[in-house]
C-alpha cells in the first residue's frame, strides 16, 4: 500500500471519529442559555435556569438528559447536569 494514501486514511477517519463523539452538551449554542456569561463559567441561578431548560425543544431536552446520564459524557459538564438533576430531569 500507499504509506499516503494509509495516512490520508488515518486522518479521515479521525475527523469523521471526532465528529461522531462530540455531543449535544459540547455545543456553545446548546449550552449559551443556561450560563449567565459569554465565557460560559457562570451558571444561571436555578430559577433561570429552568426558564431556559423549560424553553429548550422536547428533542434536544432528552439528548441532554441522555448525555447527563452517561457517567463518560456528563464529566466535562458535571456543573450543568448536576442542575439539571437538581430540578429532578433525571432518570
Amino acid at each position: 500500500m500507499n504509506i499516503k494514501a494509509i495516512c490520508v486514511g488515518a486522518f479521515a477517519l479521525s475527523v469523521v471519529g471526532g465528529v461522531a463523539f462530540a455531543g449535544v452538551l459540547d455545543e456553545p449554542s446548546n449550552m449559551q442559555p443556561f450560563f449567565a456569561d459569554s465565557g460560559m463559567k457562570t451558571m444561571k441561578s436555578s430559577a433561570d435556569f429552568e426558564t431556559a431548560w423549560k424553553a429548550t425543544p422536547k428533542g434536544m431536552q432528552v439528548s441532554m438528559m441522555k448525555e447527563c446520564n452517561d457517567a463518560a459524557m456528563s464529566k466535562p459538564h458535571a456543573q450543568f447536569c448536576a442542575q439539571l438533576f437538581a430540578l429532578g430531569h433525571h432518570s
